[in-house]
């Protein structure tokens, strides 16, 4: 009922915003007959982008198709230049923004939202990316399943420590919850976002990052590393799906997490978008992944902002379509159903200043607070484009018990060995 009442809400809003303010009155004149596609890379929000592109039709006279592919977004992008039929607007991660962005995307820098956001990119001198969001990682929590069997409130800050974590699972299960635990076996998961945080965390990350791809790193001896994985090893022996941890399904890991049959699991403020599917607990966050460490990185979020669009520059996109992207964007900063359809909709956090953000739900509600008190560690936005298949594909033989902790760190640093270094 909640979804269809505010849907509802969207849509009047929308028609109403667009066809009551000068602005968009003449962004409805010229989009008459104007067709733009978009290509979005977040599957969490390909349902609601579809649902969006029909309402901004409508109440535009643009016709929107909204497109998604599982393949690498280089590989599917590169098939959609070669066939000369690229995406007017392209959603793709930061390092696809810096690769592409010379050859493909238009300047944006004189656009009135360059001035509401700490988080666009520039390439050459020239703003080319428009964050969509801001977005962080951590451990998901459920408070009240927490504290239905520890009859204490729970602060996720008296858990920072990996010590402090294994005794509170210990007493969740022997309260009756005895698998708080759940693991997502996805490849962008298990390497894209977590084995991520062993390389965002170093003291000196592209130094790090250099002795991966020269092969002088040691891995096996590296303190982050070592710290992390204590941490996942913990995670595994409390995982629900132990007995078959690759096959664990994502939804039900978002459900039983939702739902209060488990407490924990690693992920971001994304995975709202599927735990609002199911009877959630409002008592939820994201809390910093717990480990034995003086530094300070288990008091802070990994994150910043999530998802660029850039605009096509060639010569197949038309001046009347750029400028139809323009006024998309400009929708989604400036006008209250844009401004809906990212917070409400979508359940992102805004990357812009001018954006409320009243409405967001309790794990964007954990990550905004953690960006406001400047608790975010940066993403790294140069991982080669095979790094989420082959390191997680290695990382998923660790989680299956098919390698032990120094073969997954030999794989791992014979990935980054054999791979040349993303160009910058």
């Amino acid at each position: 009922m909640k979804k269809k009442l505010l849907a509802a809400t969207l849509a009047a809003a929308m028609t109403a915003s667009l066809t009551a303010c000068g602005g968009s009155d003449s962004a409805q004149e010229k989009g008459d007959g104007v067709s733009i596609t978009i290509f979005n890379s977040k599957i969490e929000v390909q349902a609601q982008f579809e649902e969006m592109a029909k309402e901004y039709s409508e109440a535009t006279g643009v016709n929107v198709e909204v497109y998604y592919s599982n393949d690498t977004v280089a590989a599917h992008l590169a098939t959609r230049y070669s066939s000369n039929d690229p995406y007017t607007l392209s959603m793709v991660d930061a390092k696809d923004v810096y690769s592409l962005a010379e050859d493909h995307a238009i300047d944006l820098s004189g656009e009135k939202w360059v001035e509401n956001t700490n988080y666009a990119l520039s390439v050459g001198g020239k703003v080319v990316g428009f964050p969509v969001c801001v977005e962080a990682r951590g451990l998901i929590y459920n408070g009240d399943a927490i504290e239905k069997i520890t009859g204490e409130a729970f602060n996720p800050e008296d858990y920072a420590t990996l010590d402090a974590f294994q005794g509170l699972l210990e007493k969740l299960a022997a309260g009756g919850m005895e698998t708080p635990t759940g693991i997502m076996k996805e490849d962008w998961s298990l390497a894209g976002h977590f084995l991520s945080e062993v390389y965002e965390m170093q003291d000196d990350v592209d130094g790090f990052i250099t002795s991966l791809h020269e092969g002088t790193a040691d891995l096996a001896n590296n303190a982050k590393w070592n710290g992390k994985m204590d941490y996942f090893d913990t995670m595994m022996k409390y995982n629900y799906a132990a007995s078959s941890a690759i096959a664990a399904e994502r939804e039900v890991s978002e459900q039983k997490l939702a739902e209060g049959e488990i407490a924990f699991m690693f992920g971001g403020n994304w995975d709202w978008s599927m735990i609002n599917a199911y009877e959630y607990s409002e008592n939820m966050g994201i809390m910093p992944v717990p480990e034995n460490t003086s530094d300070g990185s288990n008091k802070k979020l990994v994150g910043g902002g999530s998802k660029y669009f850039f605009i096509d520059s060639s010569e197949n996109t038309s001046e009347e379509q750029r400028q139809a992207a323009k006024d998309f964007l400009n929708w989604l900063v400036f006008d209250e159903a844009g401004n809906a359809f990212l917070t409400e909709k979508c359940a992102l956090v805004p990357a812009y200043s001018n954006i409320a953000a009243a409405g967001l739900d309790p794990l964007s509600v954990s990550v905004k607070s953690y960006a406001d008190a400047g608790n975010l560690i940066d993403n790294y936005n140069y991982l080669p484009d095979d790094h989420f298949s082959l390191c997680g594909a290695a990382f998923q033989k660790y989680l299956a018990g098919q390698t032990d902790r120094a073969g997954l760190a030999k794989e791992v640093e014979a990935y980054w060995a054999s791979t040349a270094p993303v160009e910058r």
